[in-house]
């Protein structure tokens, strides 16, 4: 049976978000055996994802301006090559350096081209407006199944083969990313024309960062992406070294990770229902205020792996569940002006400079 455009499009998008996410998500089980192989220490490799992040934020802005004015398909491959290459590259980096600009530099620009910012602007300008919201849906649902799958195969990879053949063998299926661009840029051809600003890339984007910062909805949801990173990004790096440290074996912090991914997928959907009933600021502090609580819980009962399980499940079931409501607060700020729509991506600057700060820490 043949599959419709919109089909093949959700399918490519999916498997894009599912890979590009779901890599990222195990990076923390590097740490232990790369800094004891180069003898770092854990500010090194911390640091390296650190500024990973800030670049992925960065980034963003322009990867989805080129992605309006050129086409996703350059952007998709552009962002398969540099992931590639950049895991490819940290099997080489002997020191901060060279990691910080592997696993930094190009990582973080091959994630601002190859998540959500590249491929929801597909969506919504392919899909029809009665299942945009459902495809959106799916494709965010792809990424947190990403994360949930590749934990364990991350871990199995360095477990079975150590640590440099599995960066080796995420770079060969980071690769697939390169083929998976083309449907999304076929879908982006024969999508409606879309005008284009008389502007440039970096006046279009300066433009509309000037227009949406004179609204104090903006700045808020700037500072609330603060909050974001801090929370999410740390558990995501230190938390295994912090359990291998506290005696608990690597299979109790590969089941915390793949029950965030699991548990992800069942929080942005809740919260998604709950946003259309209720006030969305009211759901962003609460999110972020009972997070803090599920933590603070965490580090007050003694540690073990049925403590790790709880505190996973819960925050997964928090993880990305702002995703919701800070989409849908954004779409009011933005208006119909082709240089607000240009500043779809960049509240990720925002959550990716405090992601720096939470990463350089040390637990």
């Amino acid at each position: 049976m043949k599959l419709s455009p919109v089909a093949l499009l959700l399918l490519a998008a999916g498997a894009i978000v599912s890979l590009s996410m779901g890599v990222r998500h195990g990076f923390g089980f590097f740490l232990p055996p790369m800094t004891q192989a180069f003898g770092w220490s854990r500010e090194t490799f911390a640091l390296a994802l650190g500024i990973q992040n800030l670049m992925w934020g960065a980034a963003q802005p322009f990867a989805g301006a080129f992605a309006d004015r050129y086409g996703p398909g350059r952007v998709l491959v552009t962002g398969g090559l540099l992931y590639a290459a950049g895991l490819a590259l940290m099997t080489v980096s002997a020191n901060g350096w060279l990691l910080s600009g592997s696993a930094g530099v190009l990582l973080g620009i091959a994630l601002s081209c190859t998540t959500y910012s590249v491929v929801f602007s597909v969506i919504v300008r392919a899909v029809p407006d009665s299942y945009r919201s459902s495809a959106m849906g799916l494709t965010a649902a792809a990424g947190s199944f990403g994360q949930f799958m590749m934990v364990p195969i991350e871990r199995g990879l360095i477990d079975g083969l150590g640590w440099m053949p599995a960066l080796l063998l995420l770079a060969a299926l980071a690769a697939l990313l390169v083929p998976l661009a083309a449907p999304l840029q076929r879908a982006y051809t024969r999508a409606p024309a879309v005008p284009k600003a008389a502007l440039g890339v970096w006046h279009g984007i300066t433009h509309a960062f000037g227009e949406a910062w004179q609204q104090r909805s903006f700045r808020l949801l700037m500072a609330g992406y603060f909050v974001c990173g801090f929370q999410v990004v740390f558990i995501g790096v230190h938390l295994p070294a912090y359990l291998r440290d506290h005696g608990l074996a690597g299979s109790v912090a590969s089941t915390a990770l793949a029950l965030i991914g699991l548990f992800n997928i069942a929080g942005t959907y809740t919260f998604g229902k709950l946003g259309g009933r209720y006030s969305k600021p009211y759901l962003l502090a609460g999110i972020y205020f009972t997070r803090s609580v599920v933590i603070a819980i965490f580090l007050l009962l003694p540690l073990s792996s049925v403590s790790v399980a709880l505190f996973a499940a819960a925050m997964g079931f928090l993880w990305l569940s702002t995703s919701f409501s800070a989409s849908v607060s954004m779409a009011r700020i933005v208006t119909d002006s082709l240089y607000l729509r240009r500043l779809r991506p960049t509240w990720h600057d925002t959550q990716a400079r405090l992601r720096m700060k939470s990463t350089v820490c040390h637990e």
